[in-house]
């Protein structure tokens, strides 16, 4: 009899599970080989064609920190550069240090409880107001 562990996919039938844990980071020899070129510009289309940019940086941003008169503008925007400097460096940090505790598929289901409960949170709070 086979004893290796089965879960239900997603049309509810029993498949056999990988005798391998998930690896978060990939090894050398399955690690994408693609050139350099093709993964720069593939991150500078998705940077610069995409539309959020604009908006969050150029109206957003851009509509505060004319609020704050021909001196303070300057200030608001070094501070939203020194920010986002900032927030994009630690989630890189913490993905990385978090990287072998969220191969698990427990601390996986931990966190998407802790996300159902915030939203039925919220939308109980928006219901109730």
């Amino acid at each position: 009899m086979d004893s290796a562990p089965r879960a239900l996919d997603s049309t509810g039938s029993r498949r056999r599970l990988p005798s391998q844990p998930f690896s978060a980071a990939p090894s050398p020899s399955t690690a994408s080989s693609a050139p350099r070129s093709g993964v720069a510009l593939t991150t500078l289309a998705l940077t610069f064609l995409n539309p959020h940019v604009y908006l969050d940086t150029v109206l957003m941003l851009g509509t505060i920190a004319s609020g704050h008169g021909p001196v303070g503008r300057w200030w608001f925007a070094a501070g939203a550069m020194a920010g986002s400097i900032l927030w994009f460096s630690l989630l890189g940090l913490g993905a990385r240090a978090l990287a072998p505790h969220l191969a698990r598929p427990a601390v996986w289901r931990v966190l998407d409880v802790l996300i159902g409960v915030m939203m039925l949170v919220i939308a109980a709070l928006l219901v109730l107001r």
